[in-house]
């Protein structure tokens, strides 16, 4: 079987070596369909301006983004707002506006966790909030300028600007935290779910071909999504780290879909990824979006590669493909890695560009960055 695996990705690589070929039938990529992998906007240009503000995803579109991603939880009143997570401390001025006595401490994927959470405010409260720039070392020069936006903003947005540079921006929503929407916050079972397939729906029509892709790190979720829309969907894949042997660490809350937690389910994140997972993962969902250090080996050689003159994990050198994108490929899965930054070389890669062209040229399908116009350049260097 590998054998016939192997072969045409052999000379599908001689091939494109040598300039192509004159037979149209070759795909150009090794992506699933043969086309270009998709670049899309991780939380918006987030490596510009603050995460998951209008104007952030804007100028991902503008920088030539495919797809922007709103993560998405749920306001104390139900909208559906573009935050990462349902803690609203680290990416607004929160602090500033409310008392400390609007903290509460609920439990997120089994931590308890003190913070403001967007579930106990309203809507109206919300749109008092102004986003700030979550990581320290990116420019703080934004901080309390934009708004915090609803889904139907950001749809709006996608087809607005689609409209005026004459080409689809898909929206890649990502379900945080289901559970605890579901059970600690008692929204109610799949009450979130449904919440949003009213908006895509109405936004985008239930067909398989919407320019929309359903992300969750958990199970149930996308099993229910999948009796109730053709809109496609992705089951993320997490992890912890990475072992110094290459393996991945799978440590909680990292370990698994919580969902698994709670029903006491064995398998692991890693354990979605073998053949068995991956036939498990079909019947529901159409991609899978695992962290890119599952797709890749990685060696610890002692080789400090990435400039800066110390040894860390990121020195590690790549060995190529851990064969996880082939066999989703075989059971017919897309696959989409994450995340991309300009600010922070990904293992054994110094050049952002190179780490994922390094990743198209396996024939990944799609690749998350926060830096869209670099996934684009890089792209444009390998079609």
């Amino acid at each position: 079987m590998k054998i016939k695996i192997l072969i045409p990705l052999l000379s599908l690589a001689f091939l494109q070596a040598c300039g192509g070929s004159d037979d149209d039938s070759q795909p150009a990529f090794k992506t699933l369909s043969g086309g270009a992998p998709l670049v899309i906007g991780h939380r918006g240009a987030s490596g510009s301006l603050p995460e998951h503000t209008l104007e952030s995803y804007k100028a991902a579109i503008e920088q030539g983004a495919d797809f922007i991603e709103p993560d998405l939880v749920l306001t104390k009143d139900g909208v559906m707002i573009a935050r990462h997570e349902p803690m609203l401390d680290g990416t607004t001025d929160v602090a500033t506006k409310f008392p400390a006595s609007r903290m509460s401490t609920r439990n997120v994927d089994g931590v308890p966790t003190t913070a403001y959470f967007a579930s106990d405010f309203t809507l109206a409260e919300i749109r008092t909030l102004r986003a700030v720039q979550a990581r320290a070392n990116r420019s703080q020069a934004y901080n309390g300028l934009f708004g915090i936006p609803t889904l139907d903003e950001v749809i709006a947005l996608a087809k607005s600007e689609g409209a005026r540079l004459g080409r689809t921006v898909g929206i890649y929503p990502e379900i945080k935290h289901s559970t605890f929407h579901a059970d600690e916050v008692r929204f109610g079972a799949n009450v979130f779910e449904e919440k949003l397939l009213t908006t895509l729906h109405t936004a985008y029509g239930n067909v398989a071909s919407a320019p929309v892709f359903i992300q969750s790190f958990e199970v149930s979720n996308l099993q229910y999504l999948n009796t109730r829309t053709n809109i496609k969907l992705v089951q993320l894949i997490d992890a912890d780290d990475v072992k110094d042997d290459g393996s991945m660490s799978l440590v909680a809350p990292y370990h698994k879909p919580y969902d698994f937690v709670v029903k006491n389910d064995a398998r692991s994140f890693a354990d979605l990824l073998t053949s068995t997972g991956l036939d498990f993962v079909k019947t529901y969902a159409d991609a899978v979006g695992p962290w890119k250090p599952y797709l890749v080996k990685t060696v610890n050689d002692g080789v400090e590669r990435t400039g800066d003159a110390t040894l860390t994990i990121n020195d590690r050198r790549v060995d190529g493909s851990t064969g996880v994108i082939e066999l989703a490929h075989q059971k017919g899965l897309l696959v989409h890695t994450w995340t991309f930054r300009d600010d922070a070389s990904g293992y054994g890669f110094a050049d952002p560009k190179a780490e994922m062209q390094y990743y198209m040229r396996l024939g990944i399908d799609g690749v998350f960055t926060d830096f869209p116009a670099t996934g684009v350049a890089a792209l444009n260097g390998i079609r």
